[in-house]
């Protein structure tokens, strides 16, 4: 058994009557969430569904799809996440395409007739899962076997995560068994009282805010478990009840992307209410040193920004409070130093040459203590390493929006925009915001004979065909839109063009 497994297993059974789990203030305790364990194992193991295959999970941040990510990945089943907050045709289209002998979800999604046509096109075999502790594990009525001969395996992989591509469709990146279990070991290192090695039941709170439909949502799970930690679980995020779980769990750390630290200083939450937090982590998204500087004279809790990939199932780089108190003002904005087992290294985006230590270039990382030491991971982030190890991210090379920790493929924007009737051309572009970090907006083309559509009603039309923090916050129609001598459109001129919104 590996030590994830074990792991797992041990933490479940010490004190199966523990609170587990807090959501919407109810507590699951571990036997409850065991209980949906052992239902949706009872149908897979009914129906051959052994280790290597590919459960699709409909995953909101509920603790019902909590007990299912902890089952998957302890008994070598590889979770394939299903994103339930996109738009149905899309999310029938993922499914079909998929072809999973097994697709896991809630009431809400199985009640949407897209998503049930989806399975029962794809051949899947489809489980209920419980709204309530307590309740049954179900299968979905007309979907109870697998119609799919020799579906797809994934052995050797926990988890098949959905990420936007940074230059074209997104995809789906798998994570290795022992990558995930080396990233949860790794953890234990920047915590005191796991450094013994000892499986039990400890005190405080781990804090997911993240959906599970991102890595980090579904990694800060699994590390509360592997630690025995209770868990305070948001499906949605927003900050009073955020806050007010601050106060009741008193939790000596956290960690949230940016616009979180925004939204607290905005509000004037009350120094006395974090006075529990010594340390608060950041990622997902760029951190303004401004907004890390403020939030720390405010509150006087340490910014730790952390800088990751999914590739390799947690942080790539990241600051240790020791680091901050050291270098914190010699390193402002560096997302940290390249932590222990990673190497990194900038190239030249042109010729893939390593640029010396200081300039910038296209940043490059391997996972020598993962027996990854001939392969370089290349990512499209503009970077400066400089010789302490530190790293500073300069932004995209492709054309990507990070909206408060949310990534937003400016092409599927305007292609979307571009269904509409009225539109010929348009071009999708981030500005500034000093909230969420970046914000979509657009500039267009009217079609011939057509006059522009307002800018609420090309909101109404996008909302039926994205999900919310995709559609863009201003509109611009224009003759023509910008564009480089080879004919491109240019993001910084589309940039210029909201230049007085960019001001305010």
């Amino acid at each position: 058994m590996s030590w994830l497994n074990e792991t797992i297993a041990t933490v479940y059974g010490i004190d199966p009557q523990a609170p587990a789990i807090e959501s919407d203030g109810v507590w699951w305790t571990y036997r409850e969430l065991s209980e949906i364990q052992h239902g949706i194992d009872a149908i897979l193991a009914r129906n051959g569904l052994g280790a290597g295959t590919r459960v699709g999970g409909l995953l909101r941040s509920r603790p019902e799809c909590a007990a299912l990510i902890a089952l998957v990945v302890s008994t070598d089943r590889c979770v394939v996440t299903l994103n339930p907050t996109i738009p149905d045709d899309r999310l029938a289209e993922d499914i079909v395409k998929l072809k999973l002998p097994v697709v896991v979800g809630g009431e809400r999604d199985w009640e949407r007739p897209a998503v049930r046509n989806a399975a029962e096109q794809a051949g899947s075999l489809g489980i209920l899962l419980p709204q309530h502790a307590g309740e049954p594990v179900r299968m979905v009525e007309g979907l109870e076997t697998v119609g799919i001969a020799d579906p797809e395996t994934a052995p050797g992989i926990s988890v098949q995560m959905l990420t936007s591509g940074t230059t074209g469709t997104p995809k789906r990146i798998p994570l290795a068994k022992r990558l995930l279990e080396q990233s949860l070991i790794d953890a234990i290192s920047f915590e005191r009282d796991r450094q013994d090695g000892a499986i039990r039941l400890r005190d405080g709170v781990g804090f997911v805010t993240v959906p599970f439909a991102h890595i980090g949502g579904a990694w800060s799970f699994l590390n509360s478990t592997c630690a025995g930690r209770r868990v305070f679980m948001m499906e949605k995020f927003a900050l009073e009840p955020y806050v007010d779980g601050i106060l009741r769990h008193r939790p000596p750390a956290l960690s949230s992307p940016p616009t979180v630290l925004r939204m607290i200083l905005d509000a004037k939450v009350p120094r006395e209410y974090l006075q529990s937090v010594r340390a608060w982590r950041t990622s997902t998204a760029p951190l303004d040193p401004d907004l890390a500087d403020r939030f720390h004279e405010t509150y006087g809790i340490p910014v730790l920004q952390n800088y990751g990939a999914t590739e390799f199932a947690g942080s790539v780089a990241g600051w240790t409070l020791a680091d901050f108190k050291r270098y914190g003002k010699e390193k402002r904005g560096a997302v940290g130093r390249i932590v222990e087992g990673f190497e990194a290294r900038t190239v030249h985006p042109d010729t893939r040459e390593p640029v010396p230590s200081g300039e910038e270039g296209l940043l490059a990382v391997r996972a020598s203590h993962l027996g990854q030491e001939d392969r370089w991971v290349e990512t499209n982030d503009r970077a400066v390493l400089d010789e302490d190890g530190f790293l500073w991210i300069k932004g995209r090379y492709d054309n990507a929006i990070i909206r408060g920790g949310f990534k937003i493929l400016a092409d599927d924007v305007a292609k979307a925009i571009d269904s509409h009737p009225a539109i010929r051309e348009a071009a999708v572009g981030g500005i500034p915001d000093p909230r969420l970090g970046e914000v979509p907006v657009a500039a267009y083309i009217v079609s011939a004979g057509h006059d522009a559509p307002s800018d609420e009603e090309l909101k109404r039309f996008l909302r039926d065909k994205l999900p919310p923090y995709q559609v863009p916050v201003a509109f611009r129609a224009v003759d023509e839109l910008p564009r480089t001598p080879s004919m491109k459109v240019s993001m910084l001129g589309l940039r210029e063009l909201f230049a007085d919104r960019t001001a305010a």
